[in-house]
């Protein structure tokens, strides 16, 4: 409020003055000089008020920068990475990047290749605090499809999502064991994702009134893939306990986080794209290195500790 009444005695002043300037002129016949003045004070008027206006004026909020998305602010950087590097021979050590500037002069996405090779990198994150760690989850394909769901849609509405659809399925699977449903396992999957479906639409309905904009560009493919860890959550809590489940899903989000975060560093981006055959001959042996370890992980070392000493 009070910077609408500073913005609106400012342009009073700004009108007041021009109105008692013009009714000068008419009276007094100026010199040039005079004249000068007269534009130089309107001039430092309109200035002031103009950038009064512009601080005033809230400013559009900065789109996020979504690497799944084929946009000027992902594909243009890329492709300036591309032109700037200089090539050598095409054997024995470039074949790929040849193969890459070919692929993106057809048409291909630059972020689309990007993402490609980053996969690697990502299983090979997920293995390695499975199998040295000792995190568990669901399984190497799910976390790796969550961080990329976690890219399209940022993992604050992605885990919020992910909690709207484990609450309405286990609602779900609750209300119909208390009303007595004896149903077959697929039709009740079914009906559970009947009920998902109506509790993501409930929320993409109140994203206009809660501010959120992110929630309103959500597409099908992260919803797939959060139904997907959901299904998982529902399968897991009917063949074992609730508390299992929510270990297991509580470690794939932490795994789905730690490969987000690899996946929007742009010093990753940059090395996997112009640099293709170091990324995977690297990520080879990393994978060849890791699968040769037998020992205990991380955490089993903590949980038999006395047993070790």
């Amino acid at each position: 409020m009070r910077k609408h009444i500073i913005i609106f005695f400012l342009f009073f002043v700004f009108l007041f003055s021009g109105t008692a300037t013009f009714a000068q002129v008419k009276r007094v016949s100026p010199t040039p000089e005079v004249e000068v003045d007269l534009a130089t004070e309107s001039a430092e008027v309109a200035t002031a008020s103009s950038a009064v206006i512009e601080r005033a004026t809230p400013t559009p909020p900065v789109p996020r920068s979504d690497l799944t998305q084929e946009s000027e602010s992902t594909v243009e950087p890329l492709k300036k990475l591309l032109d700037e590097q200089h090539l050598g021979s095409i054997l024995p050590a470039n074949p790929i990047k040849y193969a890459i500037r070919a692929s993106v002069a057809a048409g291909v996405p630059p972020n689309t290749i990007v993402l490609l090779l980053l996969l690697p990198g990502v299983a090979a994150l997920i293995a390695a605090a499975r199998h040295l760690v000792g995190l568990r989850g669901f399984g190497i394909f799910l976390p790796a499809s969550l961080a990329v769901t976690f890219v399209a849609t940022g993992p604050i509405v992605g885990i919020g999502l992910f909690l709207v659809i484990v609450f309405v399925s286990t609602t779900a699977r609750i209300s119909m064991r208390r009303l007595k449903l004896k149903l077959q396992y697929l039709p009740k999957m079914a009906l559970i994702l009947h009920f998902v479906v109506i509790g993501i639409l409930v929320v993409l309905f109140t994203a206009p009134f809660i501010r959120r904009p992110e929630l309103a560009n959500v597409s099908i493919f992260p919803v797939l893939i959060l139904v997907l860890l959901a299904e998982d959550f529902s399968r897991v809590q009917l063949g074992k306990s609730a508390r299992v489940a929510i270990n297991l899903t509580t470690e794939t989000l932490i795994l789905a986080l730690m490969s987000y975060i690899l996946m929007i560093l742009k010093p990753v981006h940059e090395f996997a794209l112009l640099n293709p055959e170091i990324w995977i001959l690297a990520i080879f042996a990393f994978d060849i290195l890791m699968g040769r370890y037998v020992g205990l992980r991380l955490l089993e070392y903590w949980r038999f500790r006395k047993l070790v000493k």
